[in-house]
């Protein structure tokens, strides 16, 4: 039978290229868009059964409710009293706002503060204004800088939220441009090829092109939920992965062409891809099923990390498995011109380390066990219950200015009252109760709006009693308030009252994370520990590498502490970063080890546990190593959005994928395994082949 001529063999490569050519121009421009479909309101990412969300789903039923507060605050700048003239006219430079689009309602009247030295007056505006919101808030700051003699600063609600989507804006061109030139410009310093940075990097697009409108069509019809967080997690996360996983399939068809001289590229291409696909497709799923694992959160944020998430590895993993290998058969050798493809390409370097881990294990993995657990101690300093008000941003930002003026001069949780509902009989006992609690500066009942008698607002035959505490309302003071505001409230006969607010939420996040920690690290471990079992045949190893990666986290851990507080000044850190740093350095550090032990078992297969120890190392070296690089470099460029969450997680992920390539992948497992010998394969026999 005539063998097939050469063009029937580059038409299946052809074809592939041409779907993912067609899948990026149509694809692409949602990589823009998920932002038409994403929300920055915090209230919708509250714990799904928390009592602070039970509230604000229940304020509904309030029409004083349907609005969001700016909170206006006047200062004088030389710290002399503001008199009632400067009450009365502050007052009605924001009465000529009521009837102007946005706003909602009649402004309240300015009061003035125990110490006579600033104003406070709130202005309803419209929840849903979303792009004009800023242009709302700068029409009430222009209305409110008419009373002479005054600074004036615009804080709340309103403006955190219109801080928030500032941090935001711009997200998809920063962030995605940051993330792809640190990328191409290490892939041309490390392998020094011209096209081959440009091939990975373009597969990575098209992937990220491909989630991106996977996520939008899901967001759009409510089946994920997408936020800034979310959105830029994402695009790190896939651009990341899809970069990791060339390199390996790269690296591995590299090799496979040098032994061939380059005659067969697509015999060379089904070797590695033979070689390549299972560990790729391990890593893969360890990352999506960790991820997945969130979805067990009663956060709602990390709920929607999960699926969005292993989407974008999904498609990661799709890319990589047909788009490159189709453009590399394609290319040939010419893929990695100047250089040329050897068979053995090892750099000389990991020749030494893999002689040192073969002479010295020992003495190598007791000292970096020690190391690692020396960092691990500081983790228990980290304190995650939360990110206090003054420090969500990273840059100054208006609200955060207002709410420092606003606490000067003003109980700490004016304007940021805690919210209770209770029933309309016991309005009086409810709020003569939370007068008494220890940290309450005062209490009120919600009353009609004029015209007419104020009355207690009633709805769904409820109240609202306003709560206003002693402490700032994100302080550790104020939780605690509203746990002794809780105690005290719920033994009220017949009140059934419940306690939200900000404060009320913040805490009820707080403890939800840490029930969620507590739930989701064991079943991300369970799930790893099982993918290990499965793609090496072996129980012990596997034992040993989650437990190599989950001491990484710890030690990772511990450094953050020290580095967040000494030199990035953080005083608290999110109540979620531990719980995503655990999924994504303890996902992504399996990854590394399952490219090197998966290499290490087959060349041990031919050439024994020893052998196959030095072999795997040197082979999976450079290109893992690179990998871990670049894979920091992408999760690093998260610290460009000026939140604390993300430049927290930005460290803890980019910070742990260096310290496991570095020292866990490179030095700790290695000397552990060549220590123990064969016996890490069992409960199986691997055995040299024939």
């Amino acid at each position: 039978m005539p063998a097939a001529p050469p063009w029937t063999r580059r038409l299946l490569p052809l074809l592939l290229v041409a779907v993912w050519l067609v899948v990026g121009g149509a694809l692409g421009p949602y990589a823009g868009r998920l932002g038409e479909v994403a929300t920055n309101d915090q209230a919708a990412f509250l714990p799904r059964s928390a009592e602070s969300t039970r509230v604000l789903e229940a304020q509904a039923a309030f029409r004083q409710e349907e609005s969001l507060p700016a909170i206006v605050v006047w200062t004088s700048p030389g710290g002399r009293p503001l008199d009632q003239a400067a009450a009365g006219a502050a007052t009605r430079a924001l009465a000529a706002l009521d009837g102007t689009p946005g706003v909602v309602g009649a402004p309240s009247p300015a009061l003035p503060s125990e110490d006579g030295e600033a104003l406070r007056a709130v202005v309803p505006l419209r929840p849903d204004l979303g792009d004009a919101l800023p242009d709302t808030l700068d029409r009430i700051e222009k209305a409110a800088a008419a009373v002479p003699g005054t600074e004036t600063w615009i804080g709340g609600p309103a403006a955190s939220r219109a801080d928030l989507s500032d941090a935001f804006a711009g997200i998809d061109g920063l962030l995605l441009g940051v993330a792809l030139a640190t990328v191409l410009v290490i892939l041309l310093l490390v392998y020094r090829s011209v096209l081959l940075p440009l091939v990975i990097i373009l597969g990575a697009v098209f992937s990220l092109a491909l989630a991106c409108a996977v996520v939008y069509v899901l967001a759009d019809h409510d089946v994920v939920r997408v936020d800034g967080q979310v959105q830029g997690i994402l695009s790190i996360l896939v651009i990341g992965a899809a970069t990791d996983y060339a390199l390996l399939l790269a690296a591995r068809y590299r090799e496979e062409l040098g032994a061939r001289d380059g005659a067969d590229r697509t015999a060379a291409m089904r070797a590695a891809l033979r070689q390549s696909a299972g560990p790729i497709a391990a890593s893969a799923a360890t990352v999506a099923l960790g991820l997945l694992a969130l979805l067990l959160s009663d956060l709602t944020n990390n709920r929607a990390l999960g699926p969005v998430g292993a989407i974008g590895i999904a498609c990661a993993v799709l890319s990589t498995l047909t788009f490159l290998p189709a453009v590399l058969v394609l290319l040939g050798r010419a893929a990695y011109w100047p250089a040329r493809p050897k068979a053995a390409d090892a750099h000389p370097l990991w020749h030494r380390i893999a002689g040192f881990v073969d002479r010295s294990p020992r003495r190598l993995w007791a000292g970096s066990l020690v190391a690692l657990l020396a960092c691990s101690a500081f983790a228990l300093t980290l304190d995650s219950k939360g990110v206090p008000f003054d420090e969500i941003f990273v840059k100054d930002a208006p609200s955060v200015a207002a709410q420092q003026r606003l606490a000067a001069h003003f109980p700490g949780g004016a304007g940021n009252p805690a919210v209770v509902l209770a029933s309309a009989a016991s309005a009086d006992r409810v709020r003569t109760t939370a007068e008494g609690v220890d940290g309450v500066a005062s209490a009120a009942v919600a009353t009609t709006p004029p015209p007419g008698p104020a009355r207690p607002l009633v709805a769904d035959g409820r109240v609202r009693v306003d709560v206003t505490l002693d402490d700032p309302a994100d302080s550790d003071a104020a939780k605690e308030t509203v746990a002794r505001l809780r105690t005290a409230l719920h033994a009220v006969p017949g009140a059934d009252a419940l306690v939200g607010g900000t404060t009320a939420q913040q805490y009820d996040t707080r403890l939800t994370a840490e029930r969620d920690r507590a739930l989701i690290v064991p079943v991300v471990l369970a799930v790893i520990l099982l993918i290990l079992v499965g793609l090496l045949r072996s129980l012990l190893l596997p034992l040993l590498l989650v437990a190599t990666v989950a001491l990484n986290f710890a030690a990772t851990l511990g450094v953050a502490a020290l580095v967040f507080e000494h030199l990035l000044g953080f005083t608290g850190t999110d109540p979620a970063v531990p719980l995503y740093g655990f999924v994504f350095l303890v996902a992504l550090g399996v990854d590394y080890n399952i490219f090197l032990m998966s290499r290490v078992r087959e060349e041990t297969a031919l050439h024994g546990t020893r052998e196959g120890i030095r072999r795997g190392l040197v082979a999976t070296g450079g290109v893992i190593t690179s990998a871990g690089v670049v894979l920091a470099a992408t999760f690093a460029a998260l610290g460009v959005i000026p939140l604390a969450f993300l430049v927290q997680i930005a460290f803890i992920v980019a910070f742990g994928v260096l310290l496991d390539t570095l020292v866990v992948r490179s030095l700790l497992v290695p000397a552990l395994v060549r220590d123990l010998g064969a016996v890490v394969w069992w409960p199986g026999a691997l055995r040299r082949r024939p």
